[in-house]
Formats: C-alpha cells, sequence, structure tokens
C-alpha cells in the first residue's frame, strides 16, 4: 500500500497526474490539495492542514485542521499522519511550482524519507524526482533523461544503463558533471559509496 499525498503546489496537466495514482493509493490532500483532487475526479481518504488556502472544508470530507501557526508544513503534516497510519511507500505529487520555497524543502523532504528506510518519490508532469545515498534502480524507457544532482560531494558514482558511464566517479555541488544524461535500457541504476544524490527523471 502507498501514501498518495497531494499538496498545493502547481498543477498544469491534470490527466498526467491522475495517471501516477493507483487504485488502492490511500489519498491524503494536504489543504489545497483538496482542490486538485477535485479536479482529478477523486475523492480523497483525508483532508489535512490549517486550511488557510482551501477556505471552507466540505463537510462530507474527512480531515484534520492543524493551526495556522505551526512548525510543520501541510505537506510534511500529512507526511506524519501518514507514517503514524504505518505507511513506508510514498508518491508526492503537486509539490512543485512558482513557489521555489515550498518546491526546494519538498524535495528536501526527500532526505527524511531515505533516513527511515522508506520508499519516496516526488513527481510532477515533467520531473521523477528520488534520493538516495548507497545504490538504487529505477524504470523508464531508452531516451528518457537522467540528471544526478548532488546535494553533497559524492563519491564512487557508477551508472548503469545509462549513455554516459560514470566509474568511481566524484560529483560536486554546484558543478553538472551529473546533468542530462540519457537512458539507453528499460532499466538504469546508479550506486554511490558516500554523498547524498538526486535522481531526477526530466522531460521537456
Amino acid at each position: 500500500m502507498r501514501a498518495c499525498i497531494i499538496s498545493g503546489g502547481q498543477v498544469t496537466d491534470y490527466a498526467i497526474i491522475k495517471s501516477l495514482i493507483h487504485n488502492d493509493d490511500t489519498i491524503i490532500c494536504a489543504d489545497s490539495g483538496y482542490n486538485h483532487a477535485v479536479k482529478m475526479g477523486i475523492n480523497p481518504d483525508i483532508l489535512v492542514g490549517d486550511f488557510d488556502s482551501i477556505g471552507v472544508v466540505p463537510p462530507d470530507v474527512k480531515s484534520l485542521r492543524f493551526p495556522a501557526r505551526k512548525d510543520l508544513t501541510d505537506t510534511e503534516i500529512a507526511i506524519e499522519y501518514a507514517r503514524d497510519k504505518g505507511f513506508k511507500d510514498f508518491l508526492l505529487l503537486a509539490c512543485t511550482g512558482t513557489r521555489m520555497d515550498h518546491c526546494i524543502t519538498n524535495v528536501l523532504l526527500l532526505k527524511g524519507f531515505l533516513e527511515r528506510g522508506e520508499n519516496a518519490v516526488l513527481q510532477d508532469e515533467h520531473n521523477e524526482i528520488m534520493l538516495t545515498n548507497k545504490k538504487l534502480s529505477f524504470q523508464g524507457a531508452p531516451g528518457d533523461i537522467v540528471s544526478l544532482v548532488p546535494l553533497q560531494t559524492c563519491c564512487g558514482v557508477c551508472t548503469n544503463g545509462l549513455e554516459y558511464p560514470l566509474n568511481e566517479a566524484i560529483l560536486y555541488v554546484g558543478k553538472g558533471l551529473g546533468v542530462s544524461n540519457v537512458m539507453l535500457e528499460e532499466t538504469a541504476s546508479i550506486s554511490l559509496c558516500e554523498g547524498l544524490l538526486l535522481i531526477i527523471k526530466a522531460r521537456d
């Protein structure tokens, strides 16, 4: 079972976002993420947050309201709710957009999942974002763009199934060596000895 968290970020193509959701996912909306769910014809299992964005909460929707003055973002509240319910697998949607503060914070939330041994992917219409500190295999299609973005110096980086191979490479923060690689097969893998590495499957 997977927790699908729909936040209040930007959605430009609801058909693509809806296609990422599985029928057996538990849908948790963070505040105005509920508006996205409605536009996709999805009834969430629960709505959480301070509701400063959504305004009026529909009476027929299960909800948990939190104070506006709080230490966690609404997205973090949704994640903690799912953890309390025992979820270890997460899909984060509508977590990117024009608010770069929220966007960067949401991407960096992947670090917490990694530290807990949980599986988490953040996706939008153009990006599938994952984080690893050891090894990660992922699916795609030949020709898919894959970028490796270090959050700290990454040592011993090796790739398999990508057009431009890396073998015991060092990726430095602020350097673009790992950007715009290409998948050769339906499965690729990345490994490293040290560091934190974002893997981003991107499309224009």
